[in-house]
């Protein structure tokens, strides 16, 4: 008994001993648990299933891998890009012209058009098929027809062909509203650029208001700046805002004079001119532009310094056309030119501030209001500043010339 005691006492002190130990070298004897949610409780086990239970150590869980996922907003747009073009594309096409060489009629050119009506007229660039002698166009489903030439317009580029046929299904693309643009919308080119059929671009309005050359002395104004890649082949083709509507026909582009491709400045002809011109060259193959027989700029502030004019904004004349509306009203252009802070500066001109009541604040101003609203025949009135007194000068529009000598 007496052993039995201090051999209980002997592993009570061992025992006591190790513990002190453990605790003041701060052995691991003890493990923290990190904390975990609640797991779902297991059922109870049977005695037998108890006895073959084996402990299993988990790994943490993983997360199941999933496909990448664009930001909502992108999937959005790539969802409304997808969905315009199925919508668009149909009414696009390849238009290609052919004209005689040496006996034999050869394909010389190619362009974009977009189906206009369900009459099976076409709108494309006058330019495209100016000067042709047979036009083809090719659909997107592979259809090739015969088309017609309806009317063209080279003051604007414009042009207007018909074919007898379309495909089934195809519906003519709607006209936008030239007063809902604004510089930053994105914009859809659809056309066939160096002849790859079906080719959308996508960009932004880079600027409004432009004024371009036309194929005549004169200018298309309100033209439509993109960074849209436009190439040769895109000629003619839609220029569309994000709701599939028609804003402008893809015209030029600006290569700096180095190349022939896109440079990221692309030009369009805009809607408001495409209402214009091509009601009249269905209905009669031609339309008469207005014309007020002037050449000019902007007034600049040397202008006015020079002029010692006190009105700020305006279209100033520095050439009125011999023979013109603006000479037979009795305008004035530049009659002098002086040197003010070292540089050359027209002056003597008149300088238009209105046009029927409507503010003038730019040559451009001017010729869109003359271009857009007047009609040969109509009457304007003026309100020009010359020698700094305002006095309104009627004028009776007429027909523009097909050209101007220089």
């Amino acid at each position: 008994m007496k052993t039995q005691r201090i051999n209980r006492v002997l592993v009570a002190w061992i025992a006591l001993v190790v513990f002190t130990i453990g605790c003041t070298v701060s052995l691991p004897l003890s493990f923290s648990v990190p904390e975990v949610a609640p797991a779902a409780r297991t059922p109870e086990l049977s005695q037998s299933d108890q006895s073959e239970r084996q402990v299993v150590v988990q790994s943490p869980v993983q997360p199941t891998p999933t496909p990448f996922q664009l930001p909502p907003q992108i999937e959005d747009e790539q969802a409304l890009l997808v969905a315009l073009y199925a919508r668009a594309n149909p009414a696009v096409v390849n238009v290609t012209e052919y004209a005689r060489q040496g006996g034999r009629v050869m394909p010389i050119g190619q362009g974009s058009g977009f189906v206009y009506d369900t009459l099976g007229h076409i709108v494309t660039n006058a330019h495209v098929i100016h000067g042709s002698d047979q036009i083809e166009v090719t659909f997107w489903d592979g259809t090739i027809e015969l088309a017609e030439l309806v009317g063209e317009d080279l003051h604007s580029d414009l042009a207007v062909i018909k074919v007898e046929r379309m495909p089934e299904g195809i519906i003519p693309l709607p006209l936008g509203d030239m007063e809902k643009l604004a510089v930053g919308q994105t914009v859809v080119a659809i056309g066939n650029p160096f002849g790859l059929e079906g080719t959308l671009t996508k960009g932004v309005i880079s600027a409004l208001g432009r004024s371009i050359p036309a194929l005549t002395s004169f200018s298309i104004p309100q033209a439509i700046q993109t960074d849209a890649a436009i190439n040769p082949g895109n000629s003619g083709g839609p220029l569309l805002n994000l709701q599939g509507e028609v804003i402008g026909v893809n015209a030029q582009i600006e290569t700096g004079g180095t190349s022939r491709t896109n440079s990221g400045v692309g030009f369009a002809i805009p809607v408001s001119i495409i209402k214009v011109v091509v009601p009249d060259l269905i209905e009669k193959g031609k339309h008469e532009w207005a014309w007020l027989g002037v050449r000019g700029g902007s007034l600049s502030p040397l202008m006015r310094e020079a002029m010692k004019l006190e009105v700020d904004k305006g279209a100033y004349i520095s050439e009125v056309v011999a023979g013109g509306p603006a000479a037979k009203a009795g305008l004035r252009g530049s009659s002098n030119t002086v040197i003010v802070r070292g540089r050359e500066v027209e002056i003597g001109g008149d300088v238009v501030t209105a046009i029927n009541g409507e503010p003038v604040r730019s040559f451009d101003d001017l010729l869109i209001y003359v271009s857009l609203k007047g009609k040969p025949g109509d009457t304007v009135e003026l309100t020009v500043v010359r020698e700094n007194r305002e006095i309104p000068i009627r004028v009776k529009l007429e027909t523009r010339p097909a050209t101007l000598e220089p």
